[in-house]
């Protein structure tokens, strides 16, 4: 979602903001703009909807400098995408605000404001902010004093960085439910939303906790918690340059991190022995007593959640429930005793699991397990235990690598917890097997690309598709159809085969793909018959047939040949092939694969 760098600094930051931009492009945004406190202590500033190219122009035309400066990539919340919503957002020409988040009580603030005489102009929540800001400096506050004042006010979830032309050499910024990061520089600070976005100028990182307000100086950091205490956050130093974040010689991100899952799986699954200790600490007593699994997460991480759910019962022999993270938080639920909340993000930082995370039923809640990502995020902050999937930063919106390797990081969760609590009847060595094949299974399906990308023609004039699954390849349909729509914008959807006679065979015609996920498995002749209701209505198959299942091409069938592997590596194996087809699917239509249009990589928003 939207980004934030800022920094203040001895030298001019104009590129090391821009540069800071562009490393966030991936996140998804709509306008963006800068601001900079001059030479003449007076704020500079360029805003601009589109991309960041945008600024980049306007820039060469006339540009504004500075030491201490903030600037931001907008998703638009309140307001459409335009210059005048755009952040920064200024009151009285002297200080300006940049904001990721959504303020619940804007509507109400803004009242106020606009009946004390402040003039807002734009739609956003964001510009009531700087306008309360403008008031408490008005009134002799400092300006960290004026910030303070003002979160103090504010509902809802912020990050936001501060600079006013009467602190040359001070920016303000404070988070609560929005992620935000310092990066330690010699004589020199920064903010950040992400990391990544400050990797060009350091290597030592302190991440903020929810409540913290710092005041930053050129070499000087001072950090208070929510009570106003000064606090030390432990920093971090990064310990790998930043050369994988390079696109080399790929045409997109994409590409590269679908190729780069062999590694990234070989990195998340290589231990010596799987044991309790990867999850942390408190493991061992921990896997024992669990009576029950407890599931929450969104979008890809939500379907790597429905996968697991196959394994934990039909391994473990535990109960199981999957969750969206959005509705979980808001319902009634019934948590048993002795539950293991697990978390699924890609991010650490994503808003509805965050907060369906914090609001569980802690009485009934044994343990709380975050996989994820991102180290030293806030759902690893906030949970007692933790698995780290090391696929590396993932910087197209359409998750791939991180899919993957949090399907494998479930399936060593699954061996830990049948280790536990089926000792008898668990045999550990299949698991061990497939978590060892997977880095080469993928390999192969990554070799077929070209074959994949041959089915191009009979798509891209498409505008529907229909992805069919049975078992444990449901959630493997839900997730090709979630990237076939999320980067070639062709509505898809997924189904149970079964379910196609219960409806949806109602919409089967020779315009709509069918895409169906055919493993050699025990559901293998209930899936072929559910095919043949397609063909019988005229419908276009296209089927991800192991290469033994029998399957063979014809009139209204293509058959993509799969490598045969175990069924355990099967859901990553076959998500990888759907993939590639949305990938070449989606370039052959020509739109941004990275960047697909309203998508943001980390929903950081309720």
């Amino acid at each position: 979602m939207c980004g934030i760098v800022a920094a203040t600094t001895k030298r001019e930051i104009s590129e090391v903001l821009l540069e800071g931009l562009r490393r966030l492009e991936y996140r998804g945004y709509d306008s963006a703009g800068m601001a900079l406190i001059d030479n003449e202590q007076r704020l500079a500033i360029h805003k601009s909807t589109g991309k960041v190219s945008e600024l980049e122009k306007a820039q060469a035309i006339e540009a504004i400098v500075g030491c201490t400066g903030i600037a931001h990539t907008r998703w638009a919340t309140h307001g459409v995408p335009s210059t005048v919503n755009a952040h920064p957002h200024v009151a009285g020409e002297r200080v300006a605000v940049v904001h990721n988040g959504i303020i619940e009580n804007h509507g109400e603030l803004r009242q106020g404001l606009v009946e004390s005489g402040a003039e807002i102009v734009s739609q956003t929540d964001t510009e009531v902010i700087v306008h309360l800001i403008h008031q408490h400096l008005s009134s002799g506050a400092s300006l960290f004093s004026a910030v303070q004042q003002t979160i103090d006010v504010l509902e809802g979830a912020f990050a936001l960085a501060v600079i006013d032309v009467e602190s040359p050499d001070t920016l303000i910024v404070a988070r609560e439910g929005s992620p935000l990061v310092l990066g330690v520089g010699i004589g020199e600070t920064f903010a950040g939303s992400d990391r990544l976005a400050l990797q060009q100028v350091t290597d030592t990182f302190i991440y903020l906790e929810d409540g913290d307000i710092a005041e930053l100086r050129p070499g000087l950091i001072h950090i208070f918690d929510r009570d106003g205490d000064s606090v030390e956050r432990p920093k971090t130093r990064l310990n790998r340059g930043d050369e994988a974040d390079l696109l080399g010689d790929y045409d997109h991100y994409m590409l590269k991190e679908m190729f780069e899952q062999p590694a990234r799986l070989e990195d998340t699954v290589a231990y010596p022995a799987l044991s309790d200790a990867l999850f942390g600490d408190q493991a061992a007593e921990v896997f024992p007593a669990v009576s029950a699994v407890q599931i929450i997460a969104c979008g890809t991480s939500y379907h790597a959640g429905l996968v697991a759910r196959h394994w934990i019962e039909s391994i473990a022999g535990l109960p199981c429930q999957v969750e969206v993270a959005s509705e979980y938080r808001y319902r009634q639920s019934v948590t048993l005793a002795n539950t293991l909340i697990v978390s699924i993000s890609q991010s650490g930082e994503t808003a509805d699991t965050l907060a369906a995370l914090k609001n569980c039923d802690r009485a009934n809640v044994l343990a709380r397990l975050a996989i994820c990502n991102v180290d030293h995020s806030a759902i690893v902050r906030e949970s007692e235990l933790v698995f780290l999937t090391r696929a590396g930063a993932e910087i197209g919106v359409a998750s791939t690598k991180a899919f993957t390797t949090q399907l494998a990081a479930l399936l060593i969760l699954t061996e830990r917890l049948a280790t536990h609590h089926r000792p008898d009847q668990f045999d550990a060595a299949p698991v061990a097997a497939a978590l060892k094949d997977m880095p080469s299974a993928v390999a192969r399906v990554l070799s077929h690309s070209d074959k994949i990308a041959a089915l191009t023609p009979q798509f891209v004039t498409k505008h529907h598709a229909l992805f069919l699954g049975r078992g444990i390849y449901h959630p493997i349909a839900m997730e090709g159809a979630l990237k076939l729509k999320e980067i070639s914008y062709i509505h898809a959807e997924a189904y149970p085969a079964g379910e196609l006679k219960h409806g949806p065979l109602a919409l089967v015609d020779s315009d709509m793909p069918v895409v169906a996920v055919a493993p050699n498995d025990e559901l293998l002749e209930k899936l072929r018959s559910n095919l043949e209701e397609v063909k019988a209505r005229g419908g276009q198959l296209f089927v991800f047939a192991d290469e033994a299942a029998g399957f063979k091409p014809g009139p209204g069938i293509e058959v993509i040949p799969m490598p045969h592997c175990s069924e355990l590596v099967g859901p990553v194996v076959y998500t990888v092939a759907l993939q590639l087809l949305s990938y070449h699917v989606a370039v052959g239509k020509g739109t941004d694969v990275d960047k697909p249009r309203n998508l943001a990589k980390s929903v950081t928003v309720e």
